[in-house]
């Protein structure tokens, strides 16, 4: 009885879901024997190149499935940055029609220089402290005394840094909105903002599945469009006019970070339920003038004794 061994490989392009490549190793090629002429006299087709000895290539069906509608995939495929991603990139604001007028090099460097970002922007993610999960209705679930006191280690952590934070942008939830008030004592004079975008939701099918959370597909299509167009209102590079880099806050929800992290750093959001976070912790992103991300920091709880520390 004869052995067959069989590998799959395939990989998936970072932001695209396109296959690069995909192929199945064997023991053994059959054997490949010449085109026979047709009936009638004319030659077959010649056969496809043959594979790499030990090698039988797939076709790219194996591809990653590709992502709701309101998610721009970059033209090409996976593995390469969007640089203009935020469409902030300052050649696209430029009108191509009157680009295409120029007469010289120096006047369409200066009205590139006229769109170009000049700061950087700090995003710091905060998720909310523990809450009571017995609560019914939102206004229920407020933060236990554990969550209170994770919200001030995490307000004392923020201080501790000596960054002037320019403001605090929260969800409207009741247990955000908590976690906002206790963290704001320590920054004296930054103002607060709520908004519903920032809201718990669910933002994407997640790839692989898991079974202990499986939301209807309609909570996907309203929740999604929402929490993406949050990412689209708030995360991208700094405003042309900014001249000084901001440092901003943002306390929010896990599910709502962790889709946010994919999406600024151009990896498939629908991994966003590959990563865990604590209560009260602080994600740290970077975005360069250029439009460049950078995480410093995911879901760090590090100041927070071992005692203390919860993900619920």
């Amino acid at each position: 009885m004869s052995f067959r061994r069989a590998l799959a490989l395939a990989a998936c392009g970072l932001a695209g879901g396109s296959a690069l490549f995909s192929a199945v190793a064997v023991s053994k090629q059959p054997a490949r024997g010449d085109a026979e002429p047709r009936p009638g006299g004319s030659a077959a087709a010649p056969p496809a190149p043959a594979a790499p000895q030990g090698l039988l290539l797939l076709p790219p069906a194996a591809s990653c499935p590709p992502g709701p509608g309101w998610i721009e995939r970059p033209a090409g495929g996976g593995g390469f940055w969007d640089s203009n991603w935020d469409r902030r990139e300052p050649l696209a604001l430029i009108n191509l029609k009157k680009k295409n007028e120029e007469t010289g090099e120096e006047e369409l460097s200066s009205r590139l220089e006229h769109c170009r970002a000049r700061a950087t922007r700090h995003i710091f993610l905060i998720r909310h402290s523990q809450y009571n999960l017995d609560g019914r209705a939102d206004k229920d679930r407020t933060l236990t005394p554990l969550g209170r006191e994770q919200a001030e280690l995490t307000g004392h952590r923020l201080a501790s840094l000596g960054l002037k934070f320019n403001q605090i942008i929260h969800s409207s939830m009741t247990r955000a909105t908590e976690t906002t008030e206790i963290i704001s004592k320590y920054l004296p004079g930054v103002k607060k903002i709520s908004t519903d975008l920032l809201r718990e939701g669910a933002p994407i099918e997640p790839d692989p599945p898991v079974s202990h959370w499986k939301p209807e597909a309609v909570q996907y299509y309203e929740d999604g469009a929402r929490i993406e167009a949050a990412f689209r209102n708030f995360i991208h590079r700094a405003d042309v006019k900014q001249e000084e880099d901001s440092y901003e806050i943002f306390v929010c929800h896990a599910n709502v970070i962790r889709y946010i992290v994919c999406r600024a750093l151009q990896f498939p959001p629908e991994g966003w339920l590959r990563m865990s976070l604590n209560n009260g912790s602080i994600t740290h992103l970077v975005i360069r003038p250029n439009g460049r991300v950078a995480l410093r920091t995911l879901g760090d709880t590090g100041f927070m004794p071992p005692d203390k520390i919860t993900r619920t």
